[in-house]
């Protein structure tokens, strides 16, 4: 391997756990504070949680929406761009033609608008006595995968709820990822049960790394938040991870362990194509 692919072979990745208000401009203005924070410790690729810019919540939505570009997407492509990093901007809440999405937004070093991912799967759950939430009350799902190039690796992107769905990871992993990133706000019932879970279970089973990016805790807020914001290696340790406070989680990213990992055990090569196989009903 040349000395520029093995430096190429490895990146400092950032995971922003934000306290979000219910003030857009100071969630924008903290945000952009701790992207370039992020960039001074040599992350090349920073991630911002679901609804960074709003509180989370369906009576929030329409309340913040913003079209694209918006406020917003404006600070979010000056930040990557004065800072040159890659950067996945959580999610807000988007308005186009009458529909609102949860949509993240991904921009490149220079600052150019890469591609937006609108939430697929909907949250709507109901455990009695726990928590219920309907997402689909006021919002649109999308329907397109997002995956962008990186000069390190391929990333797909997914929000929250997304990730309970295998089958969207092993189609980003078929795509070519090397790294799965899902902006999310599990709950206080859902993430102690499964956010870890699911994140280790998509790394292992994809062998590739995952990066989860979940607002801080508010126990003021209508909706609190798990936070603990995590990356998971390929062979499905936690590798880097906070609590519920506002922090930074770095985690170096290393795709040649990546591939050492998918030597040892081969199951990529190893899957049984002829007895069963996930692809996309349409290419996007």
């Amino acid at each position: 391997m040349s000395t520029l692919a093995r430096a190429m072979s490895k990146f400092r990745l950032a995971v922003i756990q934000l306290h979000v208000t219910n003030v857009k401009r100071d969630n924008l203005s903290k945000a952009k504070s701790l992207i370039k924070e992020a960039a001074g410790q040599g992350s090349k690729l920073v991630v911002l949680p679901e609804c960074f810019n709003s509180p989370y919540g369906t009576g929030f939505f329409r309340e913040y929406a913003e079209k694209i570009p918006g406020e917003s997407t404006k600070m979010l492509s000056e930040a990557a761009k004065e800072n040159e990093v890659y950067l996945i901007g959580g999610s807000i809440p988007e308005e186009d033609g009458g529909k609102l999405y949860n949509t993240c937004p991904v921009f490149g070093s220079d600052g150019t608008l890469l591609m937006t991912h609108r939430k697929i799967h909907l949250f709507d759950i109901d455990v009695p006595g726990k928590i219920r939430f309907q997402e689909s009350e006021t919002l649109s799902p999308g329907s397109a995968f997002s995956v962008f190039e990186t000069p390190f690796c391929k990333v797909g992107v997914g929000i929250c709820y997304d990730i309970r769905f295998a089958e969207l990871a092993q189609l980003y992993s078929k795509m070519g990822c090397g790294l799965l990133v899902y902006p999310g706000a599990f709950n206080m019932t859902t993430g102690p049960a499964h956010w870890e879970l699911l994140q280790r279970a998509r790394a292992l089973d994809n062998q590739l790394y995952v990066a989860t990016a979940s607002p801080a805790r508010d126990e003021t807020s209508s909706y609190v938040a798990w936070g603990h914001s995590t990356v998971v290696n390929p062979w499905g340790e936690v590798i880097s991870t906070t609590g519920s406070e506002e922090a930074v989680v770095y985690a170096d990213i290393d795709l040649q362990y990546m591939a050492e990992v998918r030597r040892q055990i081969p199951v990529t090569v190893q899957k049984r194509d002829d007895l069963y196989a996930v692809n996309p009903v349409t290419e996007r």
